[in-house]
């Protein structure tokens, strides 16, 4: 016999915890193999015991997270579901969605949203150099100078260095016009835009011309000591091994270091070592050090870009295996 749960719910939540075309409450029916329908001022869940106990508990998450003022995306409902797929018990969306880092300058809260991206903070928050690989949409960047913003403003920190390898993706830079500024700005334009969305423009220049804050190429911290600030090398596959090893001897006093890159998309001459790379080998055994490597369930734009990095680690496992095998043959 089916077992059978009843959920109050105001219409106004209703909405967004369904979503549009009810594609939320139709992807839980199809994972736990449920049905859920809509009754008066809540909804009916109806199937076998313990799929339903487990349809409750994610749709009760969901509709807390409304209540919150989230809106309820796809990947919310599919991140719901591999938490409890993967029996991480002690995880939820509530206890991620807690984690309020800072708001932005029009109010909205920047936070983690996926269990690898509350430990990437949690680690930035309690070592000194951290370093986070992971694809594209995983939020590296952004939530690294969302702490650095936080830092800043409570005063741990003198100011933030925010860099970048001046790497081309398939351009040359001496084709463009302009002077070197105008040539280096288009790779800093990330770093930018996430700033001004959590400063606010105004905030960002005045601190920019007292120097407070510092977008540069990486070629600009040669020779330097960084203490006491904050500290973000950004796309940090890019770099050489002699470059990283001159980034990291550049850490002074009272900084704190974020390391990021995406190993799946080195723009690199053929044949050059990736910096992030050989980092990992040389530091993992040293315990101030934390890497944490994201993955497609971090992916926190729209979902097609989730499945597109998915698609593609596919692929590139697929393209390692026969050279493995034809190593193998010849032996």
């Amino acid at each position: 016999m089916d077992n059978e749960i009843l959920i109050d719910m105001s219409p106004v939540h209703v909405g967004n915890v369904f979503g549009q075309f009810d594609k939320n409450v139709r992807l839980i029916e199809k994972v736990l193999n449920v049905d859920i329908v809509q009754r008066g001022d809540g909804i009916k869940i109806t199937g076998k015991k313990d799929a339903t106990i487990e349809a409750e508990k994610i749709i009760n998450e969901l509709l807390t997270l409304s209540q919150r003022g989230n809106d309820i995306t796809e990947q919310n409902v599919e991140y719901a579901l591999s938490i409890n797929k993967d029996a991480l018990k002690n995880h939820s969306l509530l206890k991620i969605d807690d984690d309020i880092i800072c708001r932005t300058v029009s109010g909205k809260p920047v936070k983690p949203k996926t269990l690898g991206q509350k430990k990437y903070v949690d680690a930035i928050r309690n070592h000194m150099l951290v370093f986070g690989s992971g694809p594209a949409g995983t939020g590296k960047t952004y939530l690294a100078i969302a702490m650095a913003v936080t830092a800043f403003q409570k005063e741990e920190v003198e100011k933030i260095i925010l860099t970048r390898p001046a790497i081309e993706a398939g351009e040359k830079l001496g084709f463009l016009p302009g002077d070197l500024q105008s040539k280096i700005d288009p790779y800093l334009r990330p770093l930018y835009d996430a700033l001004y969305q959590i400063m606010g423009p105004e905030n960002f220049q005045k601190n920019m011309e007292r120097e407070r804050i510092e977008v540069a190429p990486l070629a600009y911290m040669r020779g330097r000591t960084l203490e006491n600030a904050f500290i973000i090398l950004d796309e940090a596959q890019n770099t050489t091994p002699a470059q990283m090893k001159m980034f990291l001897t550049r850490i002074g006093f009272g900084s704190k270091v974020v390391v990021t890159g995406d190993r799946s998309q080195k723009d690199l001459a053929p044949g050059v070592t990736s910096g992030l790379d050989v980092a990992e080998k040389v530091l993992k055994k040293i315990k101030d050090i934390s890497f944490i490597k994201l993955d497609g369930k971090d992916v926190v734009r729209h979902p097609l870009v989730q499945k597109i990095v998915e698609a593609y680690e596919d692929y590139e496992k697929k393209q390692t295996k026969p050279k493995r095998e034809s190593k193998t043959n010849r032996k």
